[in-house]
């Protein structure tokens, strides 16, 4: 083999990432769609039912009532409602909006709130909580509505380099590395299609779930833990045996929301940390559906439609707020398959059941990485990102509350929330850094003049083809 002259090795900055089977605008066969779709649901659904899981109890619901159920069944309606709307009119990125777990600290905080606690009634503590968590995410979906149509988001954007979203969309991807598997046998093709490795998740529950009712129904776990049977039991959700067999979610089903300040205030938090991760997230499936980075219109048009998602999620009751699913985001690029159609499809399967570390790691390319700012600011960045949260979800463990515990709970919801989130704590971290540490000279190094004819919608001819509204809607929302 001839050995390579230093100057023929090169590695130019692509716009867009190659190697995907289908990109955002093209389509698998209906019967791949249609399987793919169902396994973004499949992956939706562990959010979906862990949350309820773990909140309805604390909230006074049992499994008698039917609550747990009827909040899991809702917020899987909501979620097929939010993903739709996000993919028709939104940024139109193959994104699933679903339950996130950045709502759980402010919702823990409502639902250990002294005059909600000490009802003694435990279906009407219930009823009074999840209407004390509506109100907070009706008033704090506010947030992302002003910012994303005001364009305030998008004027905000224009402050992230590639450099400053480098430790954003990693630290999105590594809060997947808990719950990551590896994927064995990729090569393996029937009829011309890589079986394993495009359905590697339908292929995983599906033995995993066989063996666990095996194990089940032949008495395993009789003589196990409460806590091994709950984990390991096939039998134990009654998730199936206490649903109805016909329910539509509808608004304010739980009755009339209530209102409090110090509940919206503390919400509010989560609001903000959701925007930031869904930013990193946006920009992860955008490289991963083989798009152009999303110009600062489109942006924030999907953030205004977020917001509206969780303005719904208050409306009808889902116990939780909504964010974009990392996890689905991170299956678009295992799969290889980034089309906007089968996102859309899981949509479809949420409503009818109910009735990202190397994506952001690539964008060093766009950015001088011989330069010991640029190092500098990405190493620090993910330090902090990484070392802060842990320290915030270590105390907090061992003490049974935050950090910050002072007397004003909408404070220590604030404070908790925020430092709690690694791609929060590494985009404050980054966006402070690359905006005051050499700025002056440093515009290239960061990657400034890659970026900046993405921040406009006609800034490049592609972003058209990709992020154009259906139904010729741009003639009454114009792109700026």
């Amino acid at each position: 083999m001839s050995e390579f002259k230093p100057e023929e090795i090169t590695h130019p900055p692509m716009d867009q990432l190659q190697g995907l089977e289908y990109c955002i605008d093209s389509n698998p066969s209906w019967g791949e769609a249609i399987a793919l779709g169902f396994q973004h649901y499949i992956l939706s659904l562990g959010t979906a039912v862990m949350i309820p899981t773990l909140l309805v109890p604390l909230m006074g619901g049992s499994d008698v009532s039917g609550d747990k159920v009827r909040v899991f069944q809702t917020l899987l309606f909501v979620s097929g409602i939010n993903t739709l709307l996000q993919t028709l009119f939104g940024t139109r990125l193959p994104t699933v909006i679903g339950a996130s777990f950045t709502f759980v600290v402010p919702i823990v905080s409502i639902i250990h709130d002294s005059s909600l606690a000490r009802i003694p009634d435990d279906h009407e503590r219930f009823l009074q909580t999840m209407r004390a968590i509506q109100g907070a995410l009706i008033v704090s979906s506010s947030i992302q509505i002003i910012l994303g149509y005001s364009q305030l988001w998008g004027i905000c954007s224009r402050f992230f380099s590639p450099l400053g979203m480098v430790p954003v969309v990693a630290l999105v991807g590594f809060g997947l590395f808990e719950r990551g598997f590896p994927v064995y046998l990729k090569h393996i093709h029937a009829r011309h299609l890589p079986i394993l490795e495009r359905f590697s998740l339908i292929i995983s529950i599906t033995v995993i779930w066989a063996y666990a009712h095996i194990l089940t129904a032949s008495g395993a776990y009789k003589h196990s833990s409460v806590h091994t049977q709950i984990n390991c039991r096939t039998d134990s959700a009654h998730l199936i045996s206490s649903a109805p067999w016909i329910k539509i979610p509808y608004p304010l089903q739980w009755g009339a929301p209530t209102f409090d300040a110090g509940h919206s205030f503390g919400m509010m938090a989560a609001v903000f940390v959701s925007l930031i991760e869904s930013t990193g997230a946006y920009k992860a499936a955008a490289r991963l559906s083989s798009a152009t980075p999303p110009p600062a219109h489109v942006l924030s048009r999907g953030i205004g439609w977020q917001g509206i998602g969780i303005l719904l999620d208050g409306l009808f009751g889902t116990g939780t707020g909504s964010t974009v699913s990392v996890e689905n985001v991170g299956l678009l690029g295992s799969t290889k398959v980034g089309s906007r159609r089968v996102v859309q499809i899981s949509a479809g399967f949420m409503i009818f059941f109910s009735i990202l570390a190397a994506v952001g790691l690539s964008f060093l390319q766009f950015t001088n990485m011989n330069s010991m700012r640029n190092l500098f600011i990405t190493g620090v960045s993910l330090f902090l990102g990484l070392s802060i949260p842990e320290y915030f979800f270590r105390y907090t463990m061992s003490a049974q509350h935050g950090p910050a515990h002072t007397r004003a709970g909408w404070f220590n919801d604030y404070i908790n929330t925020i430092f709690s989130s690694p791609p929060t704590v590494a985009l404050i971290t980054a966006v402070f850094l690359d905006n005051t540490l050499d700025v002056k000279d440093a515009a290239r190094d960061r990657g400034m003049p890659w970026w900046v004819r993405f921040r406009t919608f006609k800034g490049d001819s592609r972003n058209e083809e990709f992020y154009t509204l259906p139904f010729n809607l741009n003639r009454f929302f114009p792109p700026s």
